[in-house]
């Protein structure tokens, strides 16, 4: 019988060691998964940050560019958006003196032109536009 009872005690202190290391385990488990947690965040937070300024600042300007070329591309507004002047100046200048010398046949030719830089430049993935236009000052088409 004493043997019964020395291991009953026995499976009494393992069942009791058992739960401390269980316990032990699940704090210890808890506090990673919380320092995971609050690391996930920060990270979260800061993409989200980079993707606000990314979206909010000057270097993308693809939309408004393929929108002016579209809608104003004779007047070469989006060649200004985009940092060419020259070639602004140029399609403004064909524009309005082809247009007054031919009635207007020249003008419509440099809205065709915008017309279809405007469709080029929203076709383009955002990385290639950037690359090509802006880090790569391709001017025309």
């Amino acid at each position: 019988m004493s043997e019964d009872k020395d291991l009953g005690d026995k499976a009494k202190d393992a069942l009791g060691d058992a739960k401390e290391k269980a316990k032990e385990t699940y704090e210890d488990v808890k506090e990673e998964a919380k320092e995971f947690a609050e690391e996930a965040k920060e990270t979260a937070k800061e993409f989200t940050q980079g993707a606000k300024e990314a979206f909010n600042s000057q270097d993308n300007k693809k939309i408004m560019a393929g929108i002016l070329a579209i809608l104003l591309g004779a007047l070469g507004i989006h060649k200004f958006i985009l940092g060419y002047n020259k070639e602004g100046i140029i399609m403004l200048l064909i524009t309005v003196v082809l247009g007054f010398l031919t009635c207007g046949i020249g003008a419509s030719a440099m809205g065709i032109v915008g017309l279809i830089e405007g469709i080029i430049y929203l076709t383009k993935s955002d990385a290639e536009f950037y690359n090509t236009y802006q880090v790569g000052k391709k001017p025309w088409f």
